[in-house]
């Protein structure tokens, strides 16, 4: 692994994580090139930034709970592949109802060149510790439509005060927020803003 690289669980206390993208629980319905192990891997920068989210979040009875972090560009090169194949139906519903597959690179779900493989980019969401429950968010994560969008219409109040909730310790804490996914937040001021790392998750 990269030198500035880290397993973010070693170096935030009490965060959560499954790395969706490690196994077939995600939008391809397979493990993606690149994922090796099911671990969330992040520069040290991106680390120092989560603890601090990580401690602002219990101080309101909150832990964060990772999906992703730093991915290969193996990985994105998979998701194009993916993309170009013929629809076939699995996931759809779940993941982009509204749109082809064909279709997520240009509405902005996904990029070819991802912020994620600058280790700098973070998928993420709300848990109760005390109960494990994830908060609601009206919509889960890689739901490729514009209620994920920040602001989306058709919410409850609840989900749409859990978003605001989490954009405020993220960007407190040095995040911006990415405007059509709730879930997704990246460093201010990234160490590797011009650098694409294609090294496994192992």
């Amino acid at each position: 692994m990269n030198h500035d690289f880290w397993y973010v669980d070693e170096r935030v206390p009490g965060i959560r994580w499954d790395a969706v993208y490690a196994g077939d629980d995600n939008f391809t319905g397979r493990a993606v090139d690149g994922y090796a192990v099911n671990r969330v891997v992040g520069t040290t920068a991106l680390c120092v930034a989560l603890a601090e989210a990580q401690e602002r979040a219990q101080t309101l009875g909150l832990g964060l709970f990772l999906w992703d972090g730093y991915r290969p560009q193996r990985a994105v090169d998979c998701f194009v592949r993916w993309s170009r194949r013929p629809e076939d139906g699995r996931g759809k519903q779940r993941f982009h109802p509204r749109i082809d597959r064909s279709e997520m690179f240009e509405k902005g779900y996904v990029a070819t060149r991802s912020g994620h493989s600058r280790g700098s980019a973070v998928d993420l969401t709300l848990y109760r510790p005390a109960t494990g429950e994830f908060v609601p968010m009206g919509g889960d994560h890689d739901l490729m439509d514009v209620v994920s969008h920040h602001g989306a219409e058709g919410i409850s109040a609840e989900a749409t005060g859990n978003r605001e909730t989490l954009c405020t310790l993220m960007e407190a804490s040095g995040f911006v927020r990415y405007e059509r996914e709730w879930w997704h937040y990246t460093l201010r001021d990234e160490p590797y803003p011009d650098t694409y790392f294609d090294f496994p998750i192992t």
